[in-house]
């Protein structure tokens, strides 16, 4: 009898953790799992979160996990998503490419193209990579996403020795030199090794540092990925003495009244990038001083008339705005020369 046996060798899903969860995953990513059996869903959503967890420490295992998502949602957006990624963090091009194609096809989104253009220079195919390129409207993507395709643009350049045309690739209004933007240092860094790569060594020095003040500048602003520390001091307001008459006519006005928290929390919030946006340091200078209510940050301020009896230190998420929006995203910084 002819030997029956796959050739491939059984594909066996890394264990999963007890301490692992599907409500670990993020929330928009469980919602597309909602079309598959709960029992499938869950699995699917844990391998998804370990993904998350080890993409940065260990991307084969991180990888690994992707693939057994993928066996039990292979038909999910972000699964597919997903796969591709990790197989792009392990050197993997071709299956990255093709799992970012099916991606792309499944949800309809090009927020991956940048990396699909990478690939394509990851398989020497770097004419292909301009060509993928090529075939979206720059002007239709997110600003992170149109930044990121600038960058693979010029590396595709530089790939073919088109060194002049690689720093065409990246003059974009985004490479300004005075703003800070989540993307700031890897274009900035890319414009340097443009600038390198034509001889201008002074001015690729110059970007490079650059660079690295963009990075301290974020690191500043953004304790942790998506949040900013804002510390709130207090001031107390002395209080006025009032006659006994007085005391007792307002407490009589005070027992008829909701209580001041109570009624500023129903006040309108203050947009989330208003309040951050007078606090974040320029420059590392200090954090102006306010006098605020005993309230959450993101609820609206009181006057420096009325007292504030706690000091709150609150997380404010920086990413409220839109992602189209990209100047409410950021940390803003001014390069001066030593």
């Amino acid at each position: 009898m002819p030997d029956l046996r796959p050739v491939r060798e059984r594909f066996r899903a890394p264990d999963l953790p007890a301490d692992v969860t599907p409500d670990e995953l993020d929330g928009i990513a469980r919602m597309q799992l909602k079309t598959l059996q709960k029992e499938n869903a869950d699995v699917a959503a844990m391998h998804l979160a370990m993904t998350a967890r080890l993409i940065d420490d260990d991307p084969e295992l991180a990888h690994q996990h992707a693939l057994a998502a993928s066996r039990t949602a292979g038909r999910i957006g972000v699964v597919r998503e997903t796969l591709g990624i990790t197989a792009y963090t392990t050197g993997d091009f071709a299956l990255a490419l093709r799992e970012l194609r099916t991606y792309r096809r499944i949800t309809g989104n090009d927020d991956q193209i940048p990396l699909m253009v990478d690939c394509e220079r990851g398989l020497s195919r770097p004419e292909k990579a301009l060509e993928l390129a090529r075939s979206v409207d720059a002007s239709k993507l997110d600003t992170e996403v149109r930044v990121e395709l600038a960058i693979a643009k010029s590396g595709a350049r530089l790939d073919l020795g088109q060194a002049q045309e690689a720093l065409e690739e990246l003059r974009i209004p985004e490479l300004d030199r005075t703003r800070a933007f989540d993307y700031s240092p890897a274009l900035f860094a890319a414009h340097a090794t443009v600038l390198e790569e034509l001889g201008r060594t002074e001015e690729s020095a110059e970007w490079f540092a650059l660079s690295d003040k963009a990075v301290d500048a974020l690191e500043n602003a953004y304790l942790e990925k998506g949040t900013e520390e804002v510390s709130i001091e207090e001031e107390r307001l002395p209080e006025p003495e009032l006659e006994p008459e007085q005391e007792q006519e307002s407490d009589e006005a005070v027992a008829d009244e909701a209580p001041v928290d109570e009624v500023e929390a129903d006040a309108a919030p203050v947009d989330a990038d208003e309040a951050v946006a007078d606090e974040v340091p320029v420059e590392a200078a200090p954090v102006e001083e306010a006098p605020v209510a005993e309230a959450p940050v993101s609820e609206a301020p009181v006057s420096e008339d009325e007292a504030a009896p706690v000091a709150e230190v609150s997380e404010t998420p920086a990413d409220a705005a839109d992602a189209d929006d990209a100047e409410d995203d950021i940390a803003l910084f001014d390069f001066k020369e030593d």
